[in-house]
């Protein structure tokens, strides 16, 4: 066990072997002995590691209740073996707290996983992704309606849902826990639509098993989950000489989809020819829209139901200050704060909490 953890914090670190010995003042061979189970270090030893890795020594005390595999980045992906094992090693850490909280807590017991219907799927066509999108979307009754928040929608279907701040060349991960819980990662600090195209994309590689152009029919995927065929072909009409902006960004905020991704789903359908959609990706180039959208961005979905359950078991005084704050991965005063933030300035106090224990 203490092993693992010492192996996961270092993977964590993205640090070699040398690297971590460096720091700690041992050999690379002794902490090699340390993660193979073969030594264990003195309690100086273990506090210089915790401190060369950034962790609690507690840390290094809990068990790994998960293990992951078939972890998938995007194909064209330009990070390192390392990043990778670092990125790896951070969603395995954070899928563990996830379900010691699972376990701890009394209600709402997350749903099993069961793939839909008539999935996993072989496509060999994108008229074959078209027809499985729709087919998902009625194995999960969605119907042809605005999915208003995906990232719930995962959540209530076992889905664990993510993002991680990896660096630029990070875009999404996907990945199973313990055989049978899927994961899904994406990249922080994104408007919301891109995140929401990114998980439709990732729940793609989850789902449909195909025979050629993997990425390709993943990206014809995750718009076609957002706006099936019918839904697109309605509020755009069936043959279109060109798309205006505003009509975009309306339809962006209807759908959750960037305006972007609305060029790209029209052209997929034959709704406008190729020239015309390049001429509009040349225009988003020269006004810098592919990086920045004009106009009011569309918001970002948390995935709070892990954060909500520790704040539920710190209430009911399940769990002390201390451990909500390492299943939570941060202080309770960074977690306000961000919660704050992100929710209109909500107060940072802890008053209640004080008043509840006097």
């Amino acid at each position: 066990m203490l092993g693992e953890r010492i192996k996961q914090a270092r993977r964590i670190a993205c640090l070699s072997l040398r690297e971590l010995a460096a720091k700690v003042g041992v050999s690379h061979e002794a902490i090699a002995k340390y993660e193979s189970g073969r030594d264990v270090p003195s309690s100086g030893v273990l506090l210089r590691l915790s401190e060369s890795l950034n962790v609690g020594v507690d840390f290094f005390l809990q068990s790994i209740q998960v293990s992951v595999s078939q972890p998938e980045f995007r194909k064209h992906s330009r990070l390192g073996k390392k990043q990778q094992d670092s990125i790896v090693a951070r969603v395995e850490d954070w899928v563990a707290r996830g379900i010691e909280v699972d376990n701890l807590i009394a209600l709402e017991k997350p749903g099993e996983f069961q793939t839909p219907e008539g999935f996993p799927r072989r496509v060999s066509s994108f008229d074959d992704v078209e027809k499985a999108a729709i087919d998902f979307r009625h194995a999960w009754q969605l119907g042809l309606d605005p999915i208003q928040n995906l990232t719930a929608i995962f959540e209530e279907h076992g889905i664990r849902v993510g993002a991680l701040d990896a660096g630029p060349h990070f875009d999404a991960l996907t990945l199973w826990a313990n055989g049978t819980i899927p994961v899904i990662v994406t990249r922080a600090n994104i408007p919301g639509d891109r995140q929401r195209l990114s998980m439709a994309h990732e729940l793609g590689h989850i789902l449909l098993r195909p025979t050629c152009n993997v990425e390709k029919m993943m990206q014809c995927f995750a718009g076609a989950v957002l706006v099936p065929a019918p839904v697109a072909r309605m509020e755009l009409g069936a043959a279109r000489r060109k798309l205006d902006p505003i009509e975009l960004h309306m339809l962006k905020h209807k759908y959750g989809m960037s305006m972007l991704a609305w060029v790209v789903r029209a052209r997929q359908l034959g709704i406008i020819h190729e020239s015309a959609a390049k001429d509009m990706f040349i225009n988003f180039n020269k006004r810098g829209w592919r990086d920045k959208e004009p106009g009011d961005a569309f918001p970002v979905e948390q995935a709070e139901r892990m954060s909500r359950q520790v704040m539920q078991l710190l209430a009911e005084e399940v769990i002390s200050e201390s451990r909500a704050k390492e299943l939570l991965g941060s202080s309770l005063e960074d977690f306000r704060k961000a919660f704050s933030k992100e929710h209109d300035g909500f107060p940072e106090d802890r008053h209640h909490r004080r008043q509840h224990l006097d």
